[in-house]
């Protein structure tokens, strides 16, 4: 980051933003009120046992990976809703589409993520701002670090996010492992909101 803000201090303004504290969060949205492109990256894991005495890391990945983005969303998105245009980017998983047991409270809140991002898509039909839902694989990053598989390159997976900004996709799959992942997805979840909209649709 302060390798970006040094490049670009005419166009990249630093907020401090914990998405557990509410307050910095409405002070992060007053000070970004112009933003059209929200992508919330935020995200928490730790808990590698649903059965483990303490839950703290468990209730973290929750705060974080879900209310988190909730209050973003609160916070954030009106200002898109009222200018009529704009794009909401929430960064969830592949295990938020299925759990996995080896993070099983972290696909727990990525799959709640996900459930919040189509609900929001769901509201927002029609307004002018397209909700993204992400789902990568491992990612090359500190978070994953530990995951013995194949990751994808962070570089790799910001363009691909932009991609689908830029083509309006309210589904981004961005990497090899991920992309394994679209079919079932739209057979399955995504068949489900298709058919959700023409619920809502009909009355």
């Amino acid at each position: 980051m302060a390798e970006l803000t040094t490049a670009h201090a005419d166009k990249i303004v630093p907020l401090a933003l914990d998405l557990t504290d509410t307050a910095q969060v409405a002070a992060v949205a007053n000070a970004a009120a112009d933003a059209s492109v929200i992508i919330n990256n935020a995200g928490a894991g730790g808990n590698l046992d649903m059965f483990a005495e303490d839950l703290a890391d468990a209730r973290r990945e929750f705060d974080v990976n879900y209310w988190g983005n909730l209050h973003m969303t609160r916070a954030l998105v009106p200002a898109l809703h009222t200018a009529g245009a704009g794009t909401l980017v929430n960064i969830i998983s592949i295990a938020g589409l299925t759990n996995l047991p080896m993070f099983p409270s972290y696909s727990d809140s990525k799959a709640a993520l996900h459930s919040l991002t189509v609900g929001t898509r769901h509201l927002l039909r029609g307004s002018g701002v397209n909700v993204i839902g992400v789902y990568p694989g491992p990612i090359d990053t500190d978070m994953a670090k530990d995951i013995d598989a194949p990751k994808a390159s962070p570089v790799d997976v910001a363009g691909t996010i932009l991609d689908g900004i830029e083509s309006g996709a309210e589904e981004v799959f961005t990497d090899e492992m991920a992309q394994g992942f679209a079919a079932a997805y739209n057979a399955g979840h995504k068949a489900i909101e298709l058919g959700t909209r023409e619920m809502m649709a009909q009355g």
